[in-house]
């Protein structure tokens, strides 16, 4: 039953369209801030922290801090689920 939980977790993480694009930017470009993240995938700076902070939690994103800024990278849990993704395109 907690595999199933958390698996579930897992899923919940990259159950939407702009977490994904959020994902493959990250694994194209990592350590970048939540404002160029924002910034490039077009979303305002409040969104782009809700959907970060849903891949945080869910472990396909991890965080750094840097100085003031923050940075974001995907995690070996989050490459795996990109290339389960590119596997239903």
């Amino acid at each position: 039953m907690k595999r199933f939980r958390y698996l579930e977790g897992i899923a919940k993480g990259f159950a939407n369209h702009r977490r994904i694009e959020i994902l493959a930017l990250l694994e194209k470009t990592p350590e970048l801030s939540l404002s160029e993240v924002s910034e490039a995938v077009g979303v305002d700076f409040r969104t782009a922290g809700e959907h970060m902070h849903k891949l945080v939690a869910s472990g396909l994103v991890m965080k750094r801090n840097a100085g003031k800024a923050v940075r974001h990278a995907v995690t070996p849990l989050g490459h795996k689920v990109l290339r389960f993704c590119r596997t239903l395109e």
